[in-house]
């Protein structure tokens, strides 16, 4: 998603592109990682706190239209209650691993990838813990370290809690790119919601310290009916994971 023209600029060049239609071209496979790169950020880099930090000087400054815009997906994630659908997850790297989430807010999220992965995702509300049940291993940060933490919280404030990097806007979908105002919480994040016949989220991109994407979409979204509490506990691993 890297070739999404960018809406940074002043606030006069913001305000009067802000009703342009959005002109996305198709995404562009990213360049293999060569031998001896960090890890490409096919699953934890996608999640925890090592992502790539704003740049001074490119927060926007909004335009009464652009903020009213930002209010409403604020207020579409403090609606949220409970839920649930299906995830395709791309890697700079072009590979996609797929699965099921859920969430429960404040805080609560779970990724069960599909197999061959055997990767959870999973936030308790206070630490969020990356799981690999292949290598028998855990990365583990505060849920408050990552970029996570703003969409999560019992009230969502984008316009008070984040730093606005764009806003876009076409007849149908409406892009938001964030980072966190506290500056110990590094992270961007690019949020892509569907306007028709309602604000749905479909997909967000993260962006990690090598500058590389990840894309999550989302499908097949439910809002409604309970979660177990138990999808939310993260479980030692080595020991035998159990299942609500």
């Amino acid at each position: 998603m890297a070739t999404l023209g960018l809406l940074t600029g002043p606030a006069g060049a913001a305000a009067e592109d802000a009703a342009k239609p959005l002109n996305v071209p198709a995404p562009m496979p990213a360049s293999p990682p060569k031998a001896g790169d960090p890890p490409s950020p096919g699953s934890s880099s996608a999640w925890n706190a090592e992502v790539a930090p704003a740049k001074p000087g490119e927060a926007m400054t909004l335009n009464p239209h652009q903020t009213e815009l930002v209010h409403k997906v604020s207020s579409y994630f403090s609606e949220i209650n409970t839920l649930q659908g299906n995830f395709v997850q791309t890697g700079a790297d072009n590979k996609k691993m797929k699965g099921k989430f859920y969430v429960k807010r404040p805080g609560r999220f779970r990724f069960d990838y599909a197999r061959p992965s055997r990767q959870i995702v999973v936030s308790d509300g206070h630490y969020l813990s990356i799981q690999d049940l292949d290598l028998n291993n855990e990365d583990r940060v505060a849920l408050d370290d990552t970029p996570f933490r703003l969409l999560l919280r019992s009230d969502v404030d984008l316009v008070r809690d984040a730093k606005i990097m764009e806003v876009q806007e076409s007849e149908d979908l409406l892009v938001v790119g964030l980072v966190d105002k506290n500056p110990d919480t590094p992270g961007q994040i690019k949020l892509f919601l569907s306007t028709k016949p309602n604000l749905e989220l479909k997909e967000w991109v993260t962006k990690d310290a090598q500058g590389l994407d990840t894309r999550v979409q989302v499908s097949d979204l439910t809002k409604s009916g309970e979660l177990d509490a138990a999808l939310f506990k993260i479980q030692t691993i080595g020991r035998p994971m159990t299942m609500p």
